[in-house]
């Protein structure tokens, strides 16, 4: 997800059960509330702010 509309590489790290945070450089930027996790929208989104930049768009 984050490859496709941001040309980011990403890392999954396990954490604690139930738990689900997306950081960048050490910095928590989008977290899981309550029961919900965030929309893959949400997460480009948030990431795409702490860069700097607009999302690049999906390519079909």
């Amino acid at each position: 997800m984050l490859k496709q509309a941001l040309n980011l590489d990403s890392e999954l790290k396990v954490g604690p059960s139930g738990s689900f945070i997306v950081a960048v450089d050490g910095r928590p930027v989008v977290k899981k509330e309550s029961f919900d996790f965030p929309t893959e929208q949400q997460i480009v989104e948030a990431v795409s702010k702490v860069m700097g930049g607009p999302p690049t768009p999906a390519s079909s």
